[in-house]
């Protein structure tokens, strides 16, 4: 029997299937809180220089005064006044007035010393009203290295591009079920060993290998998860996997406004991880992988456990004789290069790549930018996850009533056009509105990405072609944070990025034909006509989602 003939007999979303596509939905809220960690691990404060000449001057002197107002009245003295985008005045916070020589008292004038100022040579002092500590506090991340925060985040998505590959092959090599324990274990002691990172520099590696653990977690656990999910409901499980992303999100900015400590945040959200190990005694290995390898036996006795489970009969035998002497291997003849070879599969492809990568860049640049915005940064992150559960929601049924060309472009046309509208909008309420448009939309099309790209690539290169567009993801997520230094120019300057390259692979995507009740291109001559003249060879092809229902490339 085909393996999804054998799904449908155990049951397509039996027990089994419930229980572990819950216990993998908790490894999903893991990742996320790790991928987004950073907004608050490494969260602004205000900051001014040290002024050693005034550090040790002893406001017992001035007894009428309050160590509040005394102290404040040293930083008037010794910080320099600037303006802010408002146009109000701001203390400066990396000069200082050279105070050598000078015998300060309250309220003395140092405005004659303007053009005598310094660098913060002897270090900062912070604004802990917010953050009590965190990695910028600790390691001193302003002025001049400010700029390396960003690049920090940026690591941490190589790490997740290195993650997917690396631990993909492994899954490849020796089997799932191991490649998921050798990637918990590494994103345990990564994350925790995050926490007590001396500098900066061992900070950025040990994230590097948090971000290319986690995701080998996940898609290891996802795919163990889902094997047994029937075709039928592999497209609604697919998408529903999102909302554990999404409650990630939502975790991280509960935990996050109740510890203000970037250690003990770190450590919170990473001990936990081993609460995931008891997975092992739930989670089997991939079936799919073991007939992959010849190891029919294996296999079918862990069908026949999971149909115990199910409380569901197999019909007996599994695998007839020709199947166990010959391991199916009709792709292997294929590659990516498959998908540039005709003309309309080139453009095709190049298209759907430019879109993740776009949807990629402007979903965590919505995302890791949420403190911009210009109210509280824990109101703002919970609302830029919480939006994306209607946008979920939505496109679970949306794509069935619409289609997947229709919503798709909508929703990324309205999502870069909000985006380009926060240039014209001053900080606060309104600008939060808009950006959370923008962050619904795309919230919605990462949804419906991964069930078009599956629908439209033909069968033999329907893997290579999602794994060329899960690459071009990942180079999105990497750049999101770069681009976001674009600010320190123009502050509205990375929203008018992102807006203007949504609204660009929105107009793309009206190059790309509808799928919706369609049948899948078997060959790669049908991917070149799908939604050409002439029609699909294979017209009595039964409709259905392919491999829908892989994880959403967020994670």
């Amino acid at each position: 029997m085909k393996f999804d003939d054998i799904i449908i007999e155990l049951g397509e979303f039996g027990r089994y299937q419930r229980r572990a596509y819950f216990l993998i939905g908790l490894v999903g809220i893991a990742t996320a809180a790790h991928m987004l960690a950073q907004v608050f691990l490494a969260g602004e404060s205000d900051h001014w220089c040290v002024v050693p000449e005034l550090k040790q001057e002893n406001c017992n002197k001035w007894p009428e005064l309050s160590p509040d107002a005394c102290n404040a009245a040293k930083k008037d003295a010794s910080i320099p006044l600037q303006t802010d985008d408002d146009m109000e005045y701001t203390y400066d916070n990396c000069l200082r007035y050279n105070m050598t020589g000078i015998h300060f008292y309250p309220g003395i004038d140092t405005t004659d010393h303007t053009n005598d100022t310094l660098e913060c040579d002897e270090g900062w002092l912070y604004d802990t009203s917010q953050y009590s500590n965190t990695v910028v506090i600790e390691y001193d991340l302003v002025c001049k290295t400010s700029g390396i925060v960003n690049l920090a985040q940026s690591i941490y998505f190589v790490g997740v591009l290195v993650g997917s590959i690396g631990f993909g092959m492994l899954g490849d090599w020796i089997g799932r079920y191991y490649a998921y324990f050798i990637a918990t274990g590494l994103f345990l002691v990564a994350g925790i060993a995050t926490a007590f990172a001396p500098n900066f520099t061992v900070f950025i590696v040990l994230r590097f290998f948090v971000g290319a653990a986690a995701l080998g977690t996940f898609i290891s656990a996802f795919t163990l998860g889902t094997e047994f999910v029937g075709p039928s409901k592999r497209t609604i499980t697919g998408i529903g996997m999102q909302l554990f992303f999404t409650a990630g999100f939502l975790v991280l900015a509960l935990l996050a406004f109740l510890i203000r400590d970037w250690f003990v945040l770190q450590l919170v959200i990473s001990v936990p991880i081993v609460l995931i190990f008891p997975l092992a005694f739930i989670i089997v290995e991939s079936p799919r992988w073991l007939i992959s390898r010849g190891r029919f036996d294996d296999a079918e006795k862990i069908i026949k456990d999971v149909a115990r489970v199910n409380q569901r009969k197999v019909p007996e035998p599994l695998f007839e004789e020709h199947e166990k002497q010959m391991v199916s291997n009709e792709q292997h003849q294929s590659s990516v290069i498959d998908l540039f070879r005709t003309p309309n599969m080139r453009v095709r492809t190049i298209n759907i790549t430019f879109i993740w990568f776009v949807q990629s860049l402007v979903y965590y640049g919505l995302s890791l930018s949420t403190s911009d915005l210009g109210i509280d940064d824990y109101l703002a992150f919970f609302i830029s996850g919480i939006v994306e559960v209607p946008a979920i929601v939505y496109c679970m049924f949306g794509i069935e009533w619409f289609g997947r060309k229709p919503n798709f472009v909508a929703l990324m046309l309205i999502g870069g056009i909000a985006c380009l509208c926060t240039a014209a909008i001053p900080k606060g309420i309104w600008l939060t509105v808009v950006a959370m448009i923008g962050k619904f939309c795309i919230a919605g099309t990462f949804s419906i990405i991964y069930v078009y790209t599956v629908e439209l690539c033909p069968t033999p290169v329907r893997n290579a072609g999602l794994g060329l567009s899960s690459m071009s993801s990942r180079v999105g997520g990497i750049l999101a944070p770069l681009i976001l230094l674009l600010g320190d120019y123009w502050e509205p300057l990375p929203y008018v990025v992102f807006g203007t390259l949504a609204v660009a692979a929105g107009l793309t995507a009206l190059l790309l034909p509808e799928t919706k009740g369609r049948p899948l291109p078997e060959t790669l001559e049908d991917g070149e006509y799908f939604g050409k003249d002439p029609p699909l060879i294979h017209e009595g092809t039964s409709k259905g989602h392919g491999n829908a229902g892989f994880a959403d490339d967020k994670l």
